[in-house]
């Protein structure tokens, strides 16, 4: 199984913190996934580096189009967070055709008066 994991551009101290084999916190971030605004932990960090094969940055607003979309589509309202994930399949940052994907779709903690695609 390979474990591709994503987070935001604007708040990729993970991506960073593979990259320099260090933790890399972040400084003072701004994403609309504000799940993803902490820096990664001592106990995450080495698990991912064992683990994770590849980590993909998203656009804000690659993951605004993923909520939406999974709003549209499936009815179901996940975190900005969550929706970074089909932000990589959105942007179509890493070639998975032939492959059998599993998405990992979490959260639900979502303003329902402040969808980012209403105004």
């Amino acid at each position: 199984i390979r474990v591709i994991a994503a987070e935001p551009e604007m708040a990729d101290d993970a991506f960073r913190s593979v990259q320099a084999g260090k933790i890399i916190p972040s400084d003072n971030p701004k994403t609309i996934a504000d799940g993803l605004l902490t820096s990664l932990g001592l106990l995450a960090f080495p698990i991912i580096q064992s683990r994770v094969e590849k980590i993909v940055t998203v656009s804000e607003e690659s993951i605004i189009a993923a909520m939406k979309f999974v709003w549209e589509r499936a009815k179901i309202i996940i975190e900005p967070s969550a929706a970074t994930v089909i932000a990589v399949l959105w942007e179509k940052k890493i070639d998975l055709s032939h492959l059998k994907v599993g998405v990992i779709l979490s959260g639900g903690n979502v303003d329902l008066g402040k969808l980012p695609w209403q105004k």
